[in-house]
């Protein structure tokens, strides 16, 4: 098995919890064979947001087919 591994970024107005489901969501929907996913970085935007924007960084690792 060979696996690939991509950083995505997740955000939302309601929390870090929230914005790592925004950015697991979107992985399970637009990629195949996800095996894990990893949380690398929590971070709120303040300088451009009305309100806060919370982040989350994650790294999506998914198995390549043959």
């Amino acid at each position: 098995m060979v696996f690939k591994k991509v950083t995505l970024v997740g955000t939302s107005p309601d929390g870090f919890d929230a914005a790592t489901d925004d950015a697991i969501d979107r992985a399970q929907d637009t990629l195949e064979n996800v095996q894990w996913i990893e949380v690398d970085e929590l971070g709120v935007e303040v300088a451009t947001a009305d309100d806060r924007e919370y982040q989350a960084e994650v790294t999506v690792a998914f198995e390549l087919q043959d």
